[in-house]
């Protein structure tokens, strides 16, 4: 294996390890807050004070983030995080405000370390040879994988070593992830020539440039509004509906598992085809096809059905479709956006698209208090569906695929 070849594994793998260590201490430090305070609401003020600052860091350190390095933030950003959550295991009287405070600080690390690793993706895979398709849909495929097995690891942690030994593991995983990025990963110089023109440019004129862009690209803008409607009925199934559904219908907080396990289960296998078939498949359609079969199903078979398996199997199918969503804009951003304006423009791209998130669980809650679940689910199928048919209904009319633009011809 050649050095490029390694380097690109070693970012890859340090990108899927600190997926892998959020997901630990996503169970953790709420557990740790729940043991020690016996409150939930202070659970959810935890968790809004790591994501917040996740989501504007990411717009916000951008510009920044040129300036400073795009290596270097990464490395920097990682073991501010390992400090953060060593902080809270090396303190065990701190405290909520505290917590919080260094929740905060731990989130807009990862938010910007975040971002910054997915801008060193493209030229470490074109130096490497390695077509972005590929590497977009695999790292969807490990990062749901890390999300699949990160939560029932972060139970594991809490019950075999408690809640602040399973926060060390997270701190750790940070170092090790700073290590390989330090000495494993080195840009090629193609990526460092847009450095001096990030240097001269003021941080508000960087900070609009991101926008600006996004705003005159109308099909990345629409495939992005389009995540976040995604995400915002994603969350509101995975958050309210599945739970609310299983705890009505079914009494069986086992069929939980068997429910999401089955949407993973189809994800994963969805990934794995994609990564293989989507260089040679249509880009723009696959994505629009994927969007439109990978969510409104799945809610109509809920409000529809009181059965345990129709339901998985149709999360199962939903899943594999779903997995074309994610690697085609995630190519489509490398692809369309000058590599001069990647940080920026993806941190916008992002707080865009996990917008979504908060939203969505709002909105299940309200809808299912006011109207009943099964007319909450039916009546959001519905709109997911409208939604995802509008660029369906586009491209039918006006056939159209992703060309692949150059940095130069993009600028």
């Amino acid at each position: 294996m050649n050095r490029r070849k390694a380097g690109l594994i070693a970012l890859f793998g340090a990108d899927i390890l600190s997926a892998l260590g959020d997901r630990v201490s996503m169970i953790a430090i709420p557990w740790l807050v729940l043991i020690s305070t016996g409150s939930p609401a202070k659970m959810g003020l935890v968790a809004a004070a790591e994501m917040l600052p996740y989501v504007v860091s990411g717009v916000l350190a951008a510009p920044l983030a040129d300036r400073f390095g795009l290596r270097r933030t990464s490395i920097v950003t990682d073991l501010g995080s390992a400090a953060a959550m060593a902080a809270i295991v090396l303190t065990p009287g701190l405290s909520f405000a505290w917590l919080c405070l260094l929740v905060a600080v731990a989130g807009a690390l990862r938010g910007c370390g975040d971002r910054v690793k997915h801008v060193m993706l493209k030229p470490m895979a074109d130096a490497a040879g390695v077509k972005m398709i590929r590497v977009t849909s695999s790292y969807e495929g490990f990062s749901r994988t890390a999300t699949l097995v990160g939560a029932p690891l972060g139970g594991l942690l809490i019950a075999w070593i408690g809640p602040n030994q399973a926060i060390a593991v997270d701190a750790l995983s940070f170092v090790v992830c700073a290590s390989l990025i330090a000495f494993f990963v080195r840009l090629p110089a193609p990526a460092v020539t847009d450095a001096p023109a990030a240097l001269r440019e003021p941080y508000f004129q960087a900070l609009r440039g991101g926008f600006a862009y996004l705003r005159k690209d109308h099909l990345l803008l629409g495939m992005i509004v389009m995540t976040f409607f995604l995400n915002v009925f994603n969350q509101a199934g995975t958050g309210v509906f599945v739970p609310l559904w299983v705890e009505q219908v079914l009494v069986s907080p086992a069929a939980l598992g068997l429910l999401f396990g089955g949407f993973a289960a189809g994800a994963l296998l969805g990934n794995v085809i994609f990564t293989v078939l989507g260089p040679r498949l249509p880009q723009y359609s696959s994505f629009v096809i994927g969007a439109a079969i990978g969510g409104a199903p799945r809610l109509f078979t809920l409000g529809l059905s009181d059965r345990l398996w129709p339901v998985i199997t149709v999360s199962f199918c939903c899943g594999i479709a779903n997995a074309a969503v994610n690697p085609v804009i995630g190519a489509t951003l490398y692809e369309r956006v000058p590599a001069a304006l990647q940080t920026r423009v993806f941190g916008v791209a992002g707080a865009i698209s996990f917008m979504g998130v908060p939203i969505g669980g709002v909105l299940a809650g309200w809808s299912a208090a006011a109207f009943g679940l099964r007319p909450a689910l039916i009546g959001s199928g519905v709109v997911l569906l409208l939604v995802t048919l509008v660029p369906v209904y586009r491209w039918w009319r006006d056939p159209v695929e992703l060309p692949h633009y150059s940095a130069k011809e993009a600028a």
